[in-house]
């Protein structure tokens, strides 16, 4: 049998990663990472006696909440792991709401979380804090690398293998291409808005600082720490090959992320918060999109998935 005669062989998968960061990007995550973090380090002597204002908290309130749920609903529970359909409009709005986060464009974000599933708590998973053992020493450097160590790591994972979805679409791709003016406009609207508001230089400077840097920094830690923390400790009351654990503190600041135990369990379900009194604000967002027309097919938890999700917990 010849060459052309013979059967096709299947392909192997792509590879994980594909490539490094370059000199510019690498700073740049330096930077969307390193000065936040500053700010809210120097968030508690600049609050006290100076500084802070009802417009500043204000301000910061509304752009957390905006920039979180477009991580939280959009980025999370419907680019990545599609738990509704969204016409474009939304698809776009919740892009957009996402990217004002200044966790990466969509597909890298996307692609990050995907591989992370496909891996969890193994290798190949980009930021599991148990891939160097289970002694006191690395189980701290584990912490920090699912924290924020994997952060600044070169290697980028492959959009061709883990989100040809997005890079298919093309309003996805532009508002990836314009990541930098999405960073941009998230720390500077604040200041236009808290100078129009107090109608001077000095409101704009503390808005800037608030509800800008110091709002970023903290959205990034609680997304963080949903890697990190809710990999760690907390409770297990549904089976999962990884991990996941959930973890109520960080259940209002994370609008819900933070029930991970049941995500790794049932990923695609739009609900994370399923027992009596976990608070889930997306699921609540995602359920208020669909009563307006927004969302449709949204996977909500049944009964009878979580009874079989929980006696495999106990089996």
């Amino acid at each position: 049998m010849t060459a052309v005669d013979s059967p096709a062989r299947p392909r192997s998968p792509k590879p994980i990663t594909e490539g490094r960061r370059g000199p510019v990007a690498q700073f740049s995550v330096y930077t969307f990472v390193v000065l936040p973090l500053l700010a809210l380090v120097a968030a508690v002597p600049f609050a006290w006696g100076w500084g802070l204002s009802w417009v500043d908290v204000a301000i910061g309130a509304v752009f957390y909440v905006v920039s979180g749920l477009g991580v939280t609903v959009g980025y999370h529970r419907y680019f990545t792991h599609g738990s509704f359909k969204a016409g474009r409009p939304l698809r776009i709005a919740l892009a957009l709401s996402g990217s004002f986060a200044m966790q990466g464009p969509v597909t890298v974000w996307v692609a990050d979380h995907r591989r992370h599933h496909a891996f969890s708590d193994a290798e190949g998973d980009p930021h599991s804090p148990w891939l160097f053992g289970d002694t006191p020493g690395a189980v701290a450097k584990g912490f920090w690398h699912a924290h924020t160590g994997w952060l600044f790591e070169r290697d980028m994972t492959n959009q061709e293998r883990f989100t040809p979805d997005l890079l298919a679409d093309r309003d996805i791709v532009r508002i990836d291409r314009l990541f930098p003016l999405w960073s941009t406009l998230t720390l500077l609207l604040p200041a236009v808005l808290g100078g129009l508001i107090t109608w001077s230089w000095w409101g704009a400077f503390t808005a800037l600082f608030w509800a800008g840097f110091v709002r970023v920094a903290l959205l990034h830690h609680v997304t963080w720490s949903i890697n990190s923390i809710c990999h760690m400790i907390g409770e297990q009351p549904f089976n999962s090959r990884d991990r996941s654990r959930n973890v109520w503190p960080l259940a209002i600041l994370s609008f819900g992320e933070s029930w991970h135990n049941l995500h790794h369990a049932d990923p695609t379900c739009a609900r994370h918060g399923v027992q009596r009194g976990q608070v889930d604000i997306s699921a609540r967002v995602i359920w208020l999109f669909e009563k307006f027309g927004w969302a449709t097919s949204v996977r909500w938890p049944t009964t009878r998935r979580l009874e079989k999700l929980a006696r495999a917990k106990t089996a």
